[in-house]
Formats: C-alpha cells, sequence, structure tokens
C-alpha cells in the first residue's frame, strides 16, 4: 500500500530535483510498508542512514541551483534544511538510545515535510529555475 503517491502536483519542475524527491518518498513508502509488516524496527536504521545521505546529495543540488540563479530566498532555504539535518540526526540518536515510537514520529515528520517543505517552500524557486533554463 503506498502511503504517498507521487503526482504532478508534487513537482517543482525540475527534472533533476523530482527524481530526488521521488527518492524521498520511496524511502517513506518503504518504513510505510515495513511498519504494516510490524517490521518498522528493523528498517529504521537503514532508513536512517539513507535519509542522512539523501539531505546531503539533495540539499547541495538545491543549494546549487539556488546560488547559480541567485535565488533571494536563499539563505532561509538553507536553513529550513539545517533545520532537516538537525532533526534526522536526533532520530538516529534517538534511534541508538532505542527511543519508543520512532517510526512513528519518523513518519509524521517526513510526511509533513512533504506537504509543507516540498509542496510550498520547494515551489517559490521553481519559476526562477524554470526562467534560467533549470528544467
Amino acid at each position: 500500500m503506498t502511503f504517498i503517491k507521487w503526482t504532478d502536483s508534487l513537482s517543482v519542475g525540475v527534472a533533476e530535483i523530482d527524481e530526488q524527491h521521488k527518492n524521498l518518498i520511496n524511502l517513506i513508502n518503504s518504513l510505510h510498508d515495513a511498519m504494516l509488516k510490524r517490521q518498522g524496527k528493523e528498517v529504521l536504521a537503514d532508513i536512517l542512514d539513507k535519509l542522512a545521505a539523501y539531505t546531503v546529495y539533495h540539499f547541495s543540488t538545491e543549494e546549487k541551483f539556488m546560488e547559480q540563479c541567485n535565488y533571494q530566498g536563499l539563505y532561509y532555504h538553507k536553513k529550513e534544511h539545517e533545520k532537516f539535518v538537525d532533526k534526522i540526526d536526533s532520530f538516529i540518536r534517538d534511534y541508538q538510545a532505542d527511543k519508543l515510537g520512532l517510526t512513528i514520529e519518523l513518519m509524521a515528520f517526513l510526511k509533513d515535510w512533504i506537504s509543507n517543505h516540498i509542496l510550498v517552500t520547494d515551489k517559490k524557486y521553481a519559476a526562477l529555475f524554470n526562467e534560467k533554463g533549470i528544467v
């Protein structure tokens, strides 16, 4: 069962970024599937590792494009990225400390990230990127 389905409404109109966002959604869906099978804890470490790697790769891509386009919201966008990285680091520490209910908390955080960051914050740079030839 798909928890979050990719739709055109999630697209920012930049193929490379859309593909990276699809990878994030696939990670979320993998965790959700594991939770439905009561195997969330078993896959959580792998998902957290992949999320940590995702942040480095994906955020650097977005920020590189923002710098190329002289995006006015770069500073605040970077701050949101830093908060995401800090939160993932916190989840990793909580996992290592055997915190209960972590998978549910992580799912809620990631769903909120899709709803508020990708659908709102990332959409703000889309037109500028496209205008500058980044599609």
